[in-house]
């Protein structure tokens, strides 16, 4: 890759406050999600159309209709259909997929039609490609479907621990399409995973974590999944995005 070509960063939003803060921060675009904390899935109406008033960059939005594995009966696929209606509707840029089928292999047949759907948005494969069973045949299925981008750890955990795996995939997919690490992505990482990977573009979540000003606070009751999250908040932090860009593109 050449010296002056500039690192394209993509930050990984759910909510209003995270997508202005990416923007200001130097991000070439986001990736649109609803509860991060189990992987992201489909936002709301509401949330896409608040989103794109606010940003001037590209948005992508996630169009996966449940947590869990990426193995879609025919009603949640025709959710996401409607989904990807409603994104196109609402001027997303692009929307990001994942359907497989039981042998661990790309649904060549759902991808396609969801992908002719999209059309003329941009489409990504998300972490649904960390859970085939053959890495490099999905890459060129993806290829062939049309597919623009792919979201991967490199089938591991995190970036750091798929980063062979991560040359690899980047190395086969030349300019055919763009391999894009994601997933344990930080500053103290990401040169290293860029020099070593060549990756062209790379995904980030870039968070801190804000106190909620709730003054009262009841510890008996628990909302969600994870511990003792109840009254924090996790925002994207417009300086740490900044550093990204500032040791991505200096």
């Amino acid at each position: 890759m050449s010296p002056s070509k500039k690192i394209i960063l993509e930050v990984c939003i759910d909510s209003v406050a995270s997508a202005i803060n990416a923007q200001a921060g130097g991000a070439s675009r986001v990736e649109l999600c609803d509860n991060l904390a189990e992987g992201g899935t489909t936002p709301s109406a509401g949330m896409i159309k608040m989103v794109r008033d606010r940003l001037s960059i590209d948005m992508q939005v996630i169009i996966r209709p449940r947590v869990g594995d990426f193995l879609y009966t025919q009603e949640e696929f025709d959710v996401m259909k409607e989904d990807i209606k409603i994104a196109k509707s609402l001027g997303a840029n692009g929307v990001v997929i994942g359907c497989l089928l039981p042998d661990g292999s790309i649904d060549m047949i759902r991808t396609q039609e969801l992908v002719t759907l999209a059309r003329p948005m941009n489409v990504t494969f998300h972490r649904a490609f960390d859970m085939v069973a053959d890495a490099a045949q999905a890459l060129e299925d993806l290829i062939r479907l049309g597919v623009e981008r792919v979201l991967t750890s490199g089938l591991e955990n995190d970036v750091v621990s798929g980063s062979t795996t991560l040359t690899r995939l980047i190395l086969q997919a030349g300019d055919r399409i763009i391999v894009m690490p994601g997933g344990g992505v930080r500053l103290e990482n990401a040169k290293t995973l860029i020099a070593t990977t060549k990756a062209k573009e790379i995904h980030v979540s870039g968070r801190h974590t804000l106190v909620s000003q709730m003054t009262f606070q009841n510890p008996k009751v628990k909302m969600g999944i994870l511990p003792d999250k109840e009254y924090q908040i996790q925002v994207v932090d417009q300086k740490l995005i900044q550093r990204f860009i500032q040791l991505l593109n200096p």
